[in-house]
C-alpha cells in the first residue's frame, strides 16, 4: 500500500480577508492553526494551514488570503465541495453551532450519508459528513468543541466537471481510484489505501458554465504520497499519460508535483515528509510567522506588509 496514493492529503482555497479567515476557521469551526507562513510566489500575503493536533495529511486545508481580491465564481473545471467527516450523531451539535453563528446551512444525503451544507464568510461551500464508516482519527478540541464533535478531517472532494470521462481516466488509471457508485451525474471514487479521506467525487453537468478563481474557490487539491520517492513514480506516470507536470518542488513542509488534469482541475501530489514539526514544536504549531528561508532576510519588510490578524 505505501506506494499507492494514500487519499488526500490537503486542500488549498483563496479568501479575500485574512482575520476573518483565520477567526472564522479556528473560533467557529475549530480547526487548528498548523502553520503560519506566507505564499511563496507572493511573499505578502499569508498562507494559513488549518488542522488537527499534529495537521495530520488529510486533515489539512490551506488558504491564501489575498486582501480584496473579490469573490470567485464556482463553476466547471473546479474543486467546488470540500467534505469534513464528523463524529457520528455530530451533526445535531453542528447544526445549533451553525445556528448560533448565523451560518445557514441546507440538509441533504448523498450516497446514504446525511450532511449538511453552508458557505464560508467567501462563499466556500463546505460540507458535514456522518460517514457510514467509522472514523477514528485524532481530533483538535477547543474550549466548547469536544472529542464528541469536533471535526475528523477530510471526508471527500467534489469536482464540478463539464464531461466525466477524461479526469475519471485521470483518477483511476493514474492515480488508483476505483469507481465506487453513481447517483445520477454524480460519480463516487475511492481508493482502498486508506480509510479515511479516501473519497473523490465528480459531478458533470456539461451546461454548467465555468468558474473563475478568486475568494471562495479551490485554489488547487493535493493527494498523498508516503515519500518524494513514491512522488517521483507518479511524475513519470503523469507523463506517460501526455500530461504536462512540473518537476518537484520543496516547499518546506512536503514535496509537491502540480498537473492540471483534462477537465480544468488543478491537482497537487504532496508527501507526508517532512512534515509540519520539522519547523517549531508540535506544542507551539501555528504560533510563530514561519518564512520559507529565501524571504527570511526579508523579514522585518514582510511583517510590516502582511495584514494585521491579532
Amino acid at each position: 500500500m505505501d506506494n499507492k496514493i494514500l487519499g488526500l492529503h490537503h486542500i488549498t482555497a483563496i479568501a479575500d480577508n485574512a482575520k476573518r479567515n483565520l477567526d472564522f476557521y479556528t473560533k467557529v469551526l475549530g480547526l487548528r492553526l498548523v502553520k503560519k507562513t506566507v505564499n511563496f510566489d507572493d511573499p505578502g500575503t499569508y498562507h494559513f494551514y488549518f488542522g488537527n493536533e499534529e495537521g495530520s495529511p488529510g486533515t489539512i486545508l490551506t488558504f491564501f488570503p489575498w486582501e480584496g481580491i473579490g469573490k470567485g465564481k464556482q463553476g466547471a473545471g473546479m474543486a467546488t465541495h470540500i467534505g469534513y467527516a464528523v463524529p457520528e450523531g455530530g451533526l445535531i451539535f453542528w447544526k445549533n453551532r451553525l445556528k448560533a453563528h448565523n451560518v445557514a446551512f441546507l440538509e441533504d444525503e448523498i450516497f446514504g450519508e446525511k450532511l449538511i451544507s453552508f458557505t464560508d464568510p467567501d462563499g466556500l461551500q463546505i460540507q458535514f459528513i456522518e460517514p457510514l464508516a467509522k472514523d477514528t482519527r485524532s481530533v483538535w478540541t477547543t474550549a466548547d468543541i469536544n472529542h464528541e464533535n469536533a471535526l475528523k478531517g477530510f471526508h471527500n472532494i467534489t469536482l464540478s466537471l463539464k464531461e466525466a470521462d477524461p479526469t475519471l481516466k485521470v483518477l483511476t488509471d493514474i492515480l488508483g481510484y476505483s469507481v465506487q457508485g453513481q447517483e445520477n451525474e454524480r460519480y463516487r471514487l475511492t481508493t482502498d489505501s486508506i480509510a479515511t479521506a479516501n473519497i473523490v467525487d465528480i459531478v458533470a453537468d456539461r451546461n454548467l458554465p465555468f468558474g473563475r478563481n478568486a475568494a471562495g474557490t479551490n485554489h488547487h487539491v493535493a493527494f498523498r504520497v508516503k515519500d518524494d520517492n513514491i512522488l517521483m513514480e507518479y511524475r513519470e506516470k503523469v507523463l506517460a499519460a501526455g500530461l504536462d507536470i512540473t518537476p518537484k518542488i520543496n516547499r518546506d513542509y512536503f514535496f509537491s508535483l502540480y498537473f492540471r488534469e483534462p477537465g480544468g482541475v488543478l491537482f497537487e501530489i504532496a508527501t507526508d515528509n517532512p512534515g509540519f514539526t520539522v519547523d517549531e514544536p508540535l506544542e507551539s504549531l501555528g504560533t510563530a510567522l514561519k518564512l520559507p528561508k529565501q524571504y527570511e532576510s526579508h523579514r522585518s519588510q514582510i511583517e510590516a506588509t502582511l495584514p494585521k490578524i491579532d
